[in-house]
């Protein structure tokens, strides 16, 4: 791995943390009975291109829709009187203890959302005890996320850029914080194509237009947290592009220098080189969950970048089971995209993966009232999720199989792709 610079050496960076909401913020988030209405309350604290920005997906947004309507298309088939008085949700990712199946995916730009959102959703992930992600595009440094969120199990993922060597001096500051995992981003050999943010003028380098000025002037109480805190910085990112002030000038350098040349050999030099847990997200075709088990990585994660990049591209959920199949017990299996409810969680456990992974739910929530905002994302689907096992007759997650999933010939679950993959699950995991 590249020498990381040293600390001497690298932008100093001010003490800052992200400012708790008011108390209006608080008790408005406290009501949201659903991550939707969380989304809610996002959409109306944000300006529209920041909250689509979040939001959107590529193209005329196929896939996004998709991930969600596989979710919809599964149905369970419960079972009664079982003894579900006391729900275990607790579990095992990368052989560290979870309080739930599920981490918090790594998602971009947050500090435009709320000031240092980095910060705030990895607080709230420890208050939860389940891992948090930071991703190479986060408005927090990897240093500062490591100090602010101590408690916090952490990942680090990191994309491929043309600069290897920035890469891998990203990778090593991540190791020398003590981040517990790596997370390879393999489906960005290029950036997607957006078309709600071409349509807002939402673009970096970021311009000022007639359009995003009065859009921005919408959101009064957004604008004056940004003044009072200063525009994001992808801090991460600093001395990438030399002399550049703004996340907007460094954005664009990093979304032109993704490295379409990275390949598998290119994989396998990381996974020599990183010490600890290795995360391959992006999979979707069993193929290529096969060789990143044969190349020694820990897990894959099953995902489409949330709709974002191939538009047109299998559900996640859909390509869930095969990947599961194609690996057995080599390495673990989330999978991410569409999750939204407790319910969901289990049905991705029945479909053959060992935890999911959740985005937008957290970005809607510290968008809607900082860390507050992602304590309440993460206790609504705890919440639901334990109904969802008292409903459904599971009293333990690690319990939970093909068994809970009908199997009968419904349209909606032909016509979402998910009937075959409901009845390829049974294979995955014995029935209790």
């Amino acid at each position: 791995m590249s020498e990381a610079p040293a600390p001497s050496e690298r932008p100093a960076l001010p003490a800052a943390s992200p400012p708790a909401p008011g108390r209006r913020l608080r008790e408005r988030a406290q009501r949201a009975a659903s991550i939707e209405d969380l989304r809610r309350q996002a959409a109306r604290m944000l300006p529209r291109a920041v909250f689509d920005f979040y939001d959107g997906g590529a193209e005329t947004e196929s896939t996004l829709r998709a991930n969600r309507a596989a979710f919809e298309a599964v149905q369970l088939l419960p079972r009664y009187l079982v003894d579900v008085s006391r729900i275990e949700t607790g579990t095992r990712l990368l052989g560290q203890p979870a309080a739930l199946p599920l981490a918090v995916a790594p998602t971009g730009a947050i500090g435009y959302g709320w000031p240092f959102g980095d910060v705030a959703i990895a607080r709230a992930a420890g208050e939860a005890g389940v891992p948090y992600a930071l991703p190479t595009s986060a408005t927090s440094s990897i240093e500062r996320v490591a100090r602010e969120a101590p408690h916090t199990q952490l990942w680090f993922q990191s994309y491929m850029l043309r600069k290897r060597d920035f890469t891998f001096g990203l990778i090593e500051r991540a190791r020398q914080a003590g981040y517990q995992a790596l997370i390879i981003t393999i489906d960005m050999p290029t950036g997607g194509k957006r078309e709600r943010d071409l349509r807002n003028d939402f673009g970096l380098p970021f311009r000022y237009t007639p359009r995003n000025v009065l859009d921005f002037a919408s959101r009064p109480g957004w604008v004056a947290r940004q003044l009072r805190h200063g525009l994001p910085a992808l801090e991460n990112m600093a001395g990438f592009v030399p002399d550049a002030v703004d996340a907007s000038t460094i954005a664009s350098s990093v979304g032109k220098n993704y490295d379409p040349a990275f390949v598998w050999e290119d994989l396998r030099r990381i996974r020599d080189r990183w010490p600890g847990p290795l995360l391959i997200k992006g999979v979707l075709h069993p193929e290529d969950a096969r060789r990143a088990a044969e190349l020694g990585a820990d897990a894959v994660i099953v995902s489409n970048h949330g709709g974002r990049q191939l538009d047109g591209a299998a559900a996640a959920l859909q390509a869930l089971p095969a990947v599961a199949q194609a690996v057995g017990d080599r390495l673990q299996v989330l999978v991410d995209g569409g999750v939204r409810r407790g319910a969901d969680i289990v049905k991705a456990l029945a479909l053959g993966a060992d935890a999911v992974m959740v985005g937008r739910p957290m970005l809607y929530g510290v968008s809607a009232a900082g860390q507050a905002g992602a304590e309440r994302a993460l206790f609504l689907l705890r919440e639901e999720l334990v109904r969802a096992l008292r409903l459904t007759g599971v009293a333990d997650v690690s319990r939970i199989d093909g068994s809970v999933l009908f199997r009968g010939p419904g349209a909606a679950a032909q016509a979402c792709g998910i009937h075959d993959a409901i009845s390829a699950a049974g294979s995955i995991k014995p029935a209790a």
